[in-house]
């Protein structure tokens, strides 16, 4: 079949790869100049489904009210804002945060999140594709006693739905990254082995390419300015340079896909949570880390990629604006400096941003909808490229007329409906 990918971020273009894969002619069209240039432009890093806890939890509202009045705090949350979507969006994230919820939810997080890393496994093994990837797990470090039996918790019902992490003392946490040498706070750790790290916009752009091998065309600086529906089948996908009429679309727009969708009455809760990174050279080997670190205190995550060193964390709901708040970066560099005194002189920080498309649920929105020829593939949340290999797999299987490899159920856009 023909089939269009509205959007070149990892998620879109993993999506054409593995549709082309199974021997259908693909177009991606994407607004930007290549291939992963926006939300997977230069993001945390990691390959992490140890990362499955929904955002959405019991404590998590009245954290959020303490961090309103913060500039700098983790989450930054403005509810006095006029954006009648936040507050839509805000009331049902409100409904995710009881114990029932998230079970559920990590459950649905998880078991896509899973398949995509052995998916991710089996396309590296077959195409040797390279983007910095480091394969020694992601470790995640707690500063206090509190935080750490909260972590312990956590990664105890990760382990009852398939996930199994190794808990380490302070000692065996810097045993197992050295660079951990000069943080005097850890008071312990887990271990994800199965986890990595590396360049997400290296491995979209590589991927493109292993794309474009199969015959998939990428239409690179065109702009979607709408979609047109007949009864139900969406027919044409127009921009500012063509007019499309293919068998299949498949939107994987991220934050951009509400807005996109909407005219054909279809309503995504999705609202984009925007995320800070810097990116420095390293200065030091030894005083970098090469295990994918998480500050689980912090609310931050530091990867290896080759010579640099990424640093990413914060959350802002503020709307569609992806501009740089020097507010919000500031936090990243003061807490590299302490953990990592002298993996760079941090005199030269490339400060990045991006709207990473968070549903209230942490869950993805993957599979068809009421249009027959129309599929989702969006709402990732900071999980997009973990997820990105899977959930293209599980796409590709259903235009494809075969039945996915994991459970659908809860990971549909039908599953708001109530």
């Amino acid at each position: 079949m023909k089939i269009v990918v509205l959007g070149a971020g990892v998620v879109g273009t993993t999506t054409a790869y593995f549709l082309a894969e199974a021997g259908h002619e693909v177009v991606v069209i994407d607004r930007q100049a290549g291939p992963g240039l926006e939300t997977s432009f230069a993001n945390g890093a990691q390959i992490s489904a140890c990362h499955a806890k929904p955002w959405a939890g019991p404590g998590v509202p009245s954290q959020a009210f303490r961090w309103m009045f913060a500039p700098d705090a983790p989450l930054l949350f403005k509810p006095w804002r006029w954006d009648p979507s936040l507050w839509k969006w805000g009331m049902r994230f409100l409904r995710n945060c009881t114990d029932t919820r998230v079970r559920i939810n990590m459950d649905r997080t998880l078991r896509v999140a899973l398949y995509s890393r052995a998916v991710l496994k089996a396309l590296r093994q077959h195409t040797n594709i390279q983007y910095a990837q480091e394969l020694r797990g992601i470790l995640h470090i707690y500063r206090s006693a509190d935080s750490f039996a909260e972590g312990r918790a956590t990664a105890a019902e990760l382990a009852s739905l398939g996930l199994s992490q190794d808990v380490l003392t302070a000692a065996e946490c810097v045993a197992a990254e050295p660079a951990l040498r000069d943080a005097h706070t850890l008071a312990g750790g887990l271990m994800s082995p199965e986890d990595e790290s590396g360049d997400a916009h290296r491995f979209t752009e590589e991927l493109a390419t292993l794309a474009g091998n199969l015959g998939v065309v990428f239409r690179y600086g065109e702009t979607i300015r709408s979609l047109s529906a007949h009864g139900r089948a969406v027919t044409d996908i127009i921009t500012d340079r063509d007019r499309y009429t293919p068998d299949g679309i498949v939107v994987c727009l991220g934050s951009y896909a509400p807005a996109m969708l909407r005219p054909l009455g279809l309503d995504l809760p999705i609202y984009p949570a925007k995320g800070y990174s810097i990116t420095v050279d390293i200065a030091q080997e030894n005083a970098a880390p090469r295990v994918s670190i998480t500050d689980e205190t912090r609310y931050m995550v530091f990867s290896r990629l080759g010579h640099r060193m990424r640093v990413a964390g914060t959350a802002e709901l503020a709307g569609w604006d992806a501009s740089l708040n020097p507010v919000r970066v500031e936090p990243l560099v003061r807490n590299a400096r302490e953990l990592f005194p002298h993996a760079s002189d941090y005199s030269s920080v490339n400060a990045w941003a991006g709207l990473r498309p968070a549903t209230p649920d942490s869950v993805p929105i993957i599979g068809g909808t009421r249009y027959d020829n129309l599929f989702l593939n969006t709402g990732h949340g900071t999980l997009g490229w973990t997820m990105a290999c899977g959930s293209a797999k599980v796409i590709a299987d259903l235009i494809s007329g075969r039945a996915p490899e994991i459970d659908m159920t809860g990971l549909g856009l039908d599953r708001f409906s109530s």
